[in-house]
């Protein structure tokens, strides 16, 4: 597909991706949806490992210096710094919609739902190549002043996201500005810019989620969810 090729171009190329296993990378994150399940101050200053090539996440700077969270659609764990096991879902997306209510979240429900969703934010649009996934070209899209084309992905249940079909909006240079998907059932838009470049890989380092409005723009209302990407590395 044509639009796919750019985009992919775009984040760095298919040759440069392909040689590449993990990512470390160093962030903050805060929102309206993180003070909604109990956590109003975000979390600064964070480091996560991960792979390419699996959705693995290993993070670091939740709520204690000397625990790590790994993050794995079939297993959440925490561990302690000498790697006890300190606590464990076995079943991750089930745990996760059995417990989504609970107030405030506890460590369990970061570890999973930052995990999928940093593994996604740094893999696209790489992901949209994977064998599984269904992609489909729509219509172009006008905001801010400019034409965005757009693909629709279908992704497999195997692999953990904010919803099986989501809408990606990518600028005249092939860089991606939005994605569209629903977290708890409502419809989100998430907008990213501030691309850089780290070990040849477009990244944008900012990104921002708003409420979707029938009519397909997103709300002036607080942001559900912000992220910040300080720096990158891919090996």
């Amino acid at each position: 597909m044509a639009l796919l090729d750019d985009v992919i171009a775009a984040a760095g190329g298919v040759q440069r991706w392909s040689k590449l296993k993990r990512f470390t990378v160093h962030f903050s994150m805060s929102g309206a949806l993180l003070s909604q399940v109990g956590h109003p101050t975000g979390f600064k200053d964070m480091v996560a490992e991960g792979c390419t090539l699996t959705q693995l996440v290993r993070f670091s700077g939740f709520s204690d210096s000397g625990r790590y969270g790994l993050y794995q659609p079939s297993l959440v764990t925490i561990e302690s710094a000498d790697g006890s096991i300190l606590g464990q879902w076995s079943d991750p997306l089930g745990s996760f919609r059995a417990n989504a209510l609970l107030r405030p979240w506890e460590d369990m429900h970061l570890i999973f739902f930052c995990g999928y969703s940093l593994w996604m934010y740094l893999t696209t649009p790489f992901v949209l190549t994977l064998p599984d996934v269904s992609i489909k070209e729509l219509s172009i899209w006008h905001e801010h002043g400019q034409e965005w084309r757009r693909l629709q992905a279908t992704f497999p249940s195997a692999l953990v996201t904010h919803s099986p079909q989501q809408t990606f909006y990518f600028d005249s240079a092939g860089l991606q500005r939005r994605v569209d998907h629903e977290i708890f059932g409502s419809k989100v838009a998430q907008y990213t810019w501030a691309h850089q470049t780290f070990g040849g890989i477009v990244v944008p380092t900012l990104g921002r989620s708003l409420r979707l409005q029938p009519d397909g723009t997103a709300s002036s209302d607080a942001a559900l969810f912000d992220i910040e990407i300080f720096d990158t590395a891919f090996e």
